[in-house]
């Protein structure tokens, strides 16, 4: 992250709909569609209470019709006064026509062009029958009521019909549709004011974290310090938490990697200086000999250098994060054993090994095989000619131990604290960078572990690398 960074880049149109939009969209888009389904379903609801109502008036108005019409005899008398034409008429605006027929479907009086009831339905004599017809290609409501009349031998039947425009139903469904939806407008356009309100209120925390992150124009590393969420919802405190794991690792990487540029300018500075100066000194050398000598001295500052470089890249490797998997580390110790013995025959070392046959722990092999050279490098460049050196690789107080140890001059008390700091040494041999050991401590530490430093009885240096075992610590 640069440390001039002013502020988050804008959403592009490519990158979609931002966070506020989307919820929008996904709160008020379903409410728009329920508004739509709940204004359905109230059409409907007064759709039907506008057909009882006008079935009720119907079968009042059938019912009144045929209480006018009388039966005298054999015959019928039609009494049909105003009051009656008031009622079937009631409302001027609405189209009312009526029929009376004896027997059902020989025209009396009224309008005769009132549809009979369909085929299927079969009315009964005193019970009212509701259907819908058109008359003149307009759709209206018909209530057919059927009553018996005459002398008990000679029985007649007479039927009246009634029939009313759906006009009225249209009419009486748009009001109930106006008071009931107009309500519930204002309520949806309160409630997406509310939503609007509720989701810029929520977003607010994640302005505020964008904001400390698009602020910082501190130095790098102190850019990543922690950022601050006290006041802010549960899901923002975790999005928090793991940006600052985030900023963590990557300053974490540039101190390292900053600590490893401080080390090598500070440590390839002299070795440099030496190698430039012995190079011009052989330029200007006649004599074979001496030529010779300072060429030898030139080769051995280089290997120095090399030996450095290769330190120094192998302790900034060693502070990454390593992936652990199960590594056979008595396989592996034998290994770097055979690899140092012609090293320690030409140097007069007894190199030898001690431990199980196989020893199983949870590591990275590439680290765990460095950690053993430098264990044996360093013992084999300070214990001196005609020591022994033992590599140990055993499980002991639940905990599996690799251990160097020789019997040569070792350390003091005071030197044993100082073992594991970089570049620090305790002998002037040449060929050292002080860096092995603290390699060794750095490796422990990533798995886990750690390193320490002992004296030997009776005499010598024994360096110890401790891992945790694994549970089941053999391979089967």
């Amino acid at each position: 992250m640069s440390s001039g960074a002013g502020s988050l880049p804008a959403a592009s149109p490519g990158q979609g709909l931002s966070l506020k939009r989307q919820l929008l969209l996904w709160l008020l888009l379903p409410q728009l569609v329920l508004f739509l389904v709940g204004g359905a379903l109230a059409y409907r609801i007064a759709l039907n209470y506008a057909e009882k109502a006008i079935d009720q008036s119907l079968t009042q108005s059938v019912r009144s019709l045929a209480r006018q019409v009388k039966p005298v005899g054999s015959g019928l008398l039609i009494d049909f006064p105003r009051a009656a034409q008031d009622i079937i008429e009631q409302d001027p605006q609405d189209r009312v026509s009526y029929m009376v027929s004896s027997p059902p479907g020989r025209f009396l009086l009224g309008n005769d062009k009132l549809p009979s009831p369909p085929e299927k339905a079969s009315p009964s004599t005193g019970e009212a029958l509701l259907y819908n017809a058109q008359v003149d290609g307009k759709p209206m409501r018909v209530a057919l009521l059927e009553v018996d009349y005459g002398e008990p031998g000679s029985p007649q039947r007479m039927r009246v019909q009634v029939a009313k425009s759906l006009a009225v139903q249209q009419r009486l469904t748009t009001e109930l549709i106006a008071d009931m939806l107009a309500p519930l407008l204002l309520l949806g356009a309160a409630l997406s004011v509310l939503v609007y309100g509720g989701i810029s209120r929520g977003l607010k925390p994640l302005t505020r974290l964008q904001a400390q992150l698009g602020n910082r124009r501190e130095p790098a590393l102190s850019a990543l310090s922690p950022i601050e969420m006290t006041q802010a919802p549960q899901e923002v405190h975790a999005l928090a938490a793991a940006v600052n794991q985030l900023l963590s690792a990557i300053r974490r990487s540039l101190g390292q990697e900053k600590r490893f540029l401080n080390d090598a300018a500070h440590q390839l500075r002299t070795p440099l200086a030496g190698l430039i100066s012995q190079t011009e000194l052989a330029l200007t050398e006649t004599d074979p000999v001496a030529l010779q000598a300072r060429l030898n001295k030139v080769l051995a500052g280089a290997r120095r250098s090399a030996h450095l470089v290769h330190q120094l890249l192998s302790l900034a490797r060693n502070e990454v994060e390593v992936k652990l998997q199960p590594v056979d580390v008595a396989t592996l110790a034998r290994e770097v054993a055979r690899e140092w013995t012609p090293q320690a025959l030409q140097a007069d070392i007894d190199l030898g090994f001690e431990g199980d046959e196989q020893l199983v722990v949870m590591g990275e092999s590439m680290l765990l095989r460095e950690a053993l050279n430098n264990l044996i490098d360093n013992a084999l460049a300070y214990a001196g000619a005609g020591c022994e050196v033992t590599l140990r690789v055993e499980q002991k107080d639940g905990r599996v131990l690799l251990e160097v140890q020789d019997n040569g001059v070792g350390l003091s008390d005071q030197d044993l604290s100082h073992v594991f700091e970089r570049f620090w040494r305790a002998s002037h041999v040449p060929g050292g960078c002080g860096l092995g050991l603290a390699i060794v401590a750095e490796i422990a530490q990533r798995h886990g572990g750690q390193a320490k430093a002992l004296a030997a009885e009776p005499q010598g240096l024994r360096v110890q690398l401790w891992l945790p075992a694994m549970s089941s610590p053999r391979m089967g």
